[in-house]
């Protein structure tokens, strides 16, 4: 038998282990569509419970929008539910191209290449464009699928320390003898929530001659003074060589995601990324209702500018009642627990409060960085928050974490 008895018993007690050292990660069964309340079934056979969502990346309430989901239906009925193809054998249809160019208007590149989703496209970008004379010099900080898709280049691997330029300068010096050398940073960091300094990256590319990746995920539709990204918002605009976003968080909410860039760059992508040139092409029905997204967010900033006062505004509340909290401006706001079964623990006991927030803890963040990720979307109102806000509080007493510093926290729960 190729799957013995002990191969069971060895890997169920990898699963029994991850239980006992809390860092089991428990899925939640929503039966409502995404938005700032949702029904909820947990554990598994539970009754249903509403609750106020306080950890999806809905940052634009788009996700349950009526003219999103009216296009996408507008698009089911014209173009058929999937292409059941790659896009270079027949999976391209004229809305694919329609949505590459809005894509490229938007954010200020020279062409768009979309994606089953950005993820793939991170597995895909580096393995088609750079080769082992070449350097990438990532952030430590940035996202998973990225460290993935380096991992598939044959490029060398370096990295700086978390947003530290004089470290990356360092670097770029280290590299000079390298054919190229690519700076990748997130835009956006998904744990912190803070942004990356790419006015001063883009100012050391310059120096040193070097590319410019940035995975803008938790930026795109809302960040800077329209919504394109941290680009816009650092002054950047045009000076990214490689962007890669996605359509499942603010955009929609759906899935996809996209290269854009240097056009020979995005071309190459199209040429030799494997996971565009080995993947169906995303969903008609998704291409349409992402064409309704940029119509919306284009004609006004309204919703952009909600999610920044909620956001100002729930920063503010949990900072006045003594939560330690990640410094930022994103409506990423991580509240800091760094025992990885304390944060398990209150995101139950937030969840008995009707408020839905996740623990996050090892591997998903470093040991001892264990946090309750809340995350604002322009679909919340005041009364959420402030409902949510009594939940906190309720909860850090029971925990006696309110006001209390990282050594304190650390010291009473370990890490």
């Amino acid at each position: 038998m190729a799957y013995s008895n002990l191969a069971r018993e060895v890997f169920q007690q990898e699963v029994n282990n991850l239980r006992e050292a809390g860092l089991f990660k428990e899925e939640r069964h929503i039966h409502a569509p995404q938005d700032a309340e949702i029904e909820v079934e947990f554990p598994a056979g539970s009754s249903l419970k509403r609750v106020i969502n306080m950890c999806a990346n809905n940052y634009l309430g788009l996700s349950n929008n009526p003219e999103v989901i009216g296009a996408a239906k507008d698009g089911l009925n014209q173009y058929g539910y999937g292409m059941s193809s790659v896009r270079f054998i027949c999976g391209t249809q004229n809305i694919h191209r329609e949505l590459e160019k809005r894509l490229t208007e938007f954010l200020g590149t020279e062409d768009t290449l979309l994606f089953p989703s950005c993820m793939d496209a991170n597995a895909g970008v580096f393995e088609a464009i750079l080769n082992d004379q070449d350097v990438m010099i990532a952030d430590r900080l940035v996202h998973a699928s990225i460290v993935d898709g380096m991992r598939l280049c044959n490029a060398m691997r370096d990295t700086f320390k978390h947003s530290d330029m004089g470290h990356l300068e360092e670097k770029l010096q280290d590299h000079q003898d390298k054919r190229y050398r690519i700076i990748i940073t997130d835009g956006v960091f998904s744990m912190d929530g803070d942004l990356a300094r790419l006015d001063e990256i883009v100012e050391l590319a310059e120096k040193y001659d070097s590319m410019v990746f940035v995975d803008d995920s938790h930026a795109s539709g809302f960040i800077g003074k329209t919504g394109r990204g941290t680009h816009e918002h650092c002054g950047v605009l045009g000076k990214i060589d490689l962007i890669t976003t996605t359509l499942g968080k603010a955009l929609g909410g759906a899935s996809g995601g996209c290269v854009s860039g240097r056009t020979e760059l995005v071309e190459l992508c199209r040429q030799r990324a494997r996971p565009y040139l080995f993947s169906n092409a995303v969903a008609p029905m998704i291409i349409t209702g992402a064409l309704k997204v940029f119509e919306l967010i284009s004609g006004s900033t309204e919703r952009r500018d909600k999610l920044e006062e909620n956001t100002i505004y729930w920063r503010r509340l949990l900072t006045e009642v003594g939560f330690d909290l990640k410094k930022g401006e994103s409506p990423i706001v991580p509240v800091m627990l760094y025992n990885a079964k304390l944060a398990q623990d209150m995101a139950r006991d937030l969840y008995a409060e009707g408020i839905y927030a996740i623990g996050f803890f090892f591997p998903v963040v470093p040991r001892g960085q264990a946090r309750i990720r809340t995350q604002l979307s322009a679909a919340h109102e005041k009364h959420h928050l402030d409902k949510a806000l009594e939940a906190f509080v309720k909860v850090g007493k029971k925990f006696d974490i309110l006001g209390k510093s990282k050594k304190e926290i650390i010291a009473k729960y370990g890490m």
